[in-house]
């Protein structure tokens, strides 16, 4: 039986980065020596790094004054990070959801945080809107893609529409789903293990102007060394971007999973196409079929990465049965979030519309069982 893989992270990973990840961990650029042996210091490694830099400029248009960084400890570790470098007087959040609330919880151990609009209310089932940013914040921050609720920003905000506040974003999960103006941000961050690798590496992509500046806080002040992200840039002005040793094995799947959506998928904006495609015929049977129902309230806030569904009323007795009879045909990680329940399946960027079908053609045959 053929498996189908709908889990949201780590996910589903291009089959030319796998392969040629197991490659390079037997023998690394005709080293003979394997890719999780291999001394970072080689020139063979720093040439890696700075390919994968120059991958992300090349498919996110990003300017040379932005530094791109490639660091540990996950996306979570910068929700400290990015305010103890940023936040001075007052910070701006956007509540959509558990990340989101994480994110803001942090930043409030660094200076006043002002939460301009939450949809917890309604178990973050719709993006707010009509709020408005504080002129006087620091910086604004939003979560682009919600994985536990299915709901995404869809959208790079103008200056005009948040005060024009700088703009800091966490795209850990819809990163590379769809073209970006990076211009329009002044720090965009995430954790690979959706779209552009496995778990190990996170990345940062910051502007350059807007570092250092932190003045009269009551903590962190200066910067511990490691939290600081002039270590870490002055390190890439270098070529090198290794204050320490970086997640040798992540990053060179990241570098071969750019390179298949560069080369093999045409960028950005074709794999957007494809993104759609898929999206839509998933959520196209999520409202047909007469089973289940889905869990965001408006069409336009649903994401096209993590589709979220729970049975129709009156078959919530069902929701067991549907389990078992996906995984009898191959369907893998579509179990709601613990905390939301239902259903969830993450069709990001290297899903294929042939799993996507797949999960379909399962949900037709089961309705039909009650028909």
């Amino acid at each position: 039986m053929k498996a189908y893989n709908f889990n949201a992270g780590p996910c589903v990973l291009p089959k030319e980065a796998i392969e040629s990840t197991i490659n390079a961990i037997r023998d690394f650029d005709n080293t003979g020596i394997g890719l999780m042996e291999i001394s970072h210091r080689t020139p063979g490694w720093e040439r890696t790094m700075e390919e994968t830099r120059q991958l992300w400029r090349d498919i996110l248009n990003i300017p040379a004054e932005y530094e791109i960084l490639f660091l540990g400890g996950g996306a979570s570790t910068q929700f400290m990070t990015v305010p103890a470098n940023l936040l001075n007087k007052k910070a701006a959040y956007l509540q959509t959801g558990v990340w989101a609330k994480k994110a803001a919880k942090e930043a409030k151990l660094f200076g006043p945080v002002e939460i301009v609009a939450s949809s917890e209310d309604k178990t973050y089932s719709y993006i707010p809107k009509g709020w408005n940013v504080p002129a006087d914040a620091d910086y604004f921050h939003i979560t682009t893609n919600n994985t536990i609720y299915g709901t995404e920003i869809r959208k790079d905000f103008d200056a005009s529409e948040i005060n024009n506040v700088m703009l800091v974003a966490d795209m850990s999960s819809d990163i590379m789903s769809r073209p970006v103006d990076v211009k329009k941000y002044g720090l965009i961050y995430g954790g690979a293990q959706k779209n552009v690798g496995p778990a190990g590496v996170t990345f940062v992509i910051v502007r350059k102007d807007i570092l250092g500046k932190i003045a009269d806080r009551q903590y962190m002040n200066p910067l511990p060394t490691m939290v600081d992200y002039r270590t870490h840039a002055a390190e890439e002005a270098k070529n090198i971007s290794m204050f320490n040793t970086p997640p040798v094995l992540p990053i060179f799947v990241m570098h071969e999973t750019l390179k298949w959506l560069k080369n093999t998928i045409g960028g950005v904006a074709e794999m957007n196409k494809i993104n759609l495609k898929k999206s839509n015929l998933l959520y196209e049977e999520i409202d047909r079929n007469s089973m289940f129902r889905g869990t965001v309230e408006c069409k336009e806030d649903r994401s096209i990465m993590n589709h979220c569904w729970v049975m129709a009323e009156g078959r919530e007795d069902k929701e067991a049965e549907f389990m078992a009879f996906a995984k009898e045909r191959g369907m893998v990680g579509i179990k709601g979030h613990r905390s939301v329940g239902g259903f969830r399946a993450s069709l990001y960027n290297a899903c294929t519309i042939e799993a996507v079908e797949a999960l379909v053609s399962c949900m037709q045959d089961f309705e039909k069982k009650y028909k």
